[in-house]
């Protein structure tokens, strides 16, 4: 089953996640050092993550090394990217009144 990555980036924990493996591939045991949480809660998470496919699981001997997906995170950022926009042009609106009040 395929989740919507939106579903993935809601938790604090996922996202927490996806830093991690931003750096490089982990296993869920490492990844679990990083929390207060335990293993199994990170291997939830991690199945979130590769159910939305914004990690990959890869087989290293008898551990699963775990890998950020970058391109799947595209439909986020196309997302985020109206919002994007909309700030610039309220900033830039901004640096014109505060440039204007200076000048007054």
């Amino acid at each position: 089953m395929r989740r919507d990555p939106f579903q993935a980036i809601a938790d604090p924990t996922r996202r927490a996640i996806l830093v991690l493996l931003a750096m490089h591939s982990m296993t869920p045991n490492a990844l679990a050092e990083h929390f207060d949480t335990t293993r199994q809660a990170v291997s939830k998470h991690l199945r979130v993550l590769t159910e939305c496919e914004l990690v990959r699981a890869v087989p290293s001997g008898r551990e699963m090394h775990y890998t950020l997906q970058v391109r799947n995170l595209k439909k986020v950022d196309r997302w985020l990217e109206q919002f994007r926009a909309l700030w610039e042009n309220r900033f830039s609106q901004l640096d014109d009144v505060l440039t204007t009040l200076k000048k007054g």
